[in-house]
């Protein structure tokens, strides 16, 4: 080899060296962190409401149906009753006017107690009365967390507590949960 041949070979060598080492550290200064620091952590929570159906058995009192609606019975009654009563007063003439008049008194009084009767006669049943409430409750929807990269804060939802380091993946907070351990 002459000398020439071995002189370029050697400044070769001293330039790709050069630049090597000129590229290491460029990448180096130019490489983003791999990690963020976690300041601070906050569940984030949800309320969800659940509508339920809720029922008990009540009990109710109706009027009980009413089988003399006109109420004729107490109406017979009231009047045989007043009549009888009627004719025990005065005599002659008056003792049929006392008659008509207690039968009259005493059928509008008969009917007027058997509507009392009638109201006051009421059916006891259950019923199964239902309504709707709702159950509410907090559900974590995630993990609100805040960081600081490059002296700036900044906040990120994450489905998991990340600790105290964030990862990232090309300068940004890496969103993916870690691999679980099986």
């Amino acid at each position: 080899m002459d000398k020439s041949m071995v002189k370029g070979i050697a400044i070769g060598g001293i330039a790709v060296a050069a630049v090597a080492a000129a590229s290491v550290t460029s990448y180096r200064t130019m490489k983003a962190p791999d990690f963020a620091e976690v300041v601070a952590v906050k569940e984030a929570m949800q309320t969800v409401s659940t509508p339920r159906e809720e029922c008990q058995d009540v009990q109710v009192s109706k009027q009980a149906p009413v089988k003399d609606e006109h109420r004729i019975a107490g109406t017979v009654v009231g009047g045989v009753a007043g009549g009888l009563l009627g004719s025990t007063i005065g005599g002659g003439r008056g003792k049929t006017v006392a008659t008509v008049a207690g039968a009259a008194a005493g059928g509008y009084a008969g009917n007027q107690v058997q509507k009392n009767m009638q109201e006051k006669d009421t059916v006891t049943s259950t019923e199964r009365r239902c309504k709707t409430v709702t159950d509410k409750t907090q559900k974590r929807i995630g993990y609100d967390v805040t960081y600081r990269l490059d002296g700036k804060q900044d906040v990120v939802r994450m489905a998991y507590d990340p600790g105290p380091r964030l990862a990232l993946k090309d300068g940004k907070p890496d969103l993916t949960p870690p691999a679980t351990a099986k």
